[in-house]
């Protein structure tokens, strides 16, 4: 049962002096930089470190 929903994730704020869980849950989203767009599966897992780091990002469904 392959869930083929998508989600674009863009950092638009810097990672400098936040949390270091914050930063863990950024690097574990797979953004390396600002304003350069990634595209996860939408998955509970993935749910979860978005909304923790949800005040630095922009989510769009595809």
């Amino acid at each position: 049962m392959a869930n083929d929903k998508q989600l674009k994730l863009t950092l638009i704020k810097s990672l400098n002096g936040r949390l270091n869980k914050h930063k863990a849950c950024a690097h574990g989203l797979g953004i390396r930089r600002m304003h350069n767009p990634v595209f996860v599966p939408d998955t509970p897992e993935n749910r979860g470190m978005i909304q923790k780091i949800s005040y630095m990002l922009t989510v769009e469904e595809v």
